[in-house]
């Protein structure tokens, strides 16, 4: 079953000259789920090698909306038809050939892609689901990627080892194509430190008004005594700092520990132990309530 192509536009960006071609794929639910892991990571080029079936229901069910990667397919016959305008070709193999050949791990496989995509279109080769690439087809790769799965398991999903190599491509493109400085999808967020965190980092006066309060309830709970202190608030002074909590963090939990004064019965404050009112202090869980008050 034969389907032609429809006419795509000029080739532009880097991931648009990346070609992903599927030699005698059997099963085509594995085309379309091909298609879902190319579109998930921003690549559209597909090219299919005599597929035993396609297009049909199958492949477009699986593809999960990437139905326009399906539409704009590729078929041909052969694989020099697919790889034949192409500046490099890469195979996806498993090693231990009789004569070596130049292996690389799937993020040098994207780097190198990524580079050649400036002299034209990179063609990344994916064999059948039973017996991958031959001999024949693996010679006209200029590179091998092999992926390092587990050895005592290493048949991978067609559509998964799509997946790791689009991965990487898709990392190269947002480290040189975007920057990192303007990808936040590369910009890890674990603080109040951190764009895009939505409150403040507690200032040291919030911090020490905590340590004090803590203290206190601690002592009239009996966990902790003054004249025998041990290193009790010195660790827990390095967990809280460790954390470096924001100020609705720090909030939060002066209101649990007036909570636990409420509920041992001491309602006493000591105002020169606590740096402040522990009344003043209300754990205020809805970003709608306003910004907090302790």
């Amino acid at each position: 079953m034969r389907k032609t192509a429809l006419p795509s536009g000029p080739t532009i960006t880097p991931m648009e000259k990346v070609r992903i071609v599927l030699v005698e794929t059997s099963h085509s639910g594995n085309i379309g789920a091909v298609a879902r892991a190319m579109k998930n990571m921003g690549l559209a080029n597909l090219w299919l090698v005599k597929p035993g079936s396609f297009p049909d229901e199958a492949s477009y069910a699986r593809s999960s909306g990437a139905s326009d990667v399906l539409d704009r397919a590729h078929v041909v016959d052969t694989l020099d038809e697919a790889i034949a305008d192409c500046v490099l070709v890469m195979g996806t193999s498993a090693r231990g050939r009789k004569v070596p050949w130049p292996v690389i791990p799937p993020p040098d496989a994207a780097a190198k892609t990524y580079a050649h995509t400036e002299q034209g279109t990179v063609a990344l080769v994916f064999g059948r689901e039973n017996h991958g690439l031959s001999n024949d087809e693996l010679q006209r790769c200029h590179f091998h990627i092999h992926i390092p799965s587990n050895p005592d398991y290493s048949s991978l999903n067609l559509a998964m080892a799509v997946q790791v190599i689009c991965y990487e491509l898709r990392m190269v493109h947002l480290e040189q194509h975007a920057g990192a400085d303007k990808s936040p999808e590369l910009r890890p967020m674990t603080s109040p430190l951190d764009t895009g965190w939505d409150r403040p980092l507690a200032k040291v006066s919030d911090l020490e008004g905590f340590f004090h309060h803590l203290e206190n309830v601690l002592v009239d709970l009996e966990f902790h005594r003054r004249d025998k202190p041990r290193q009790l608030m010195t660790r827990l002074r390095r967990l809280f700092q460790r954390a470096q909590p924001d100020e609705m963090e720090i909030n939060i939990l002066r209101g649990i520990l007036t909570s636990v004064e409420k509920a041992s019965g001491d309602n006493v404050r000591r105002p020169e132990q606590m740096g402040k009112r522990s009344g003043e202090a209300k754990a205020i869980v809805s970003d709608d309530e306003g910004p907090p008050d302790a």
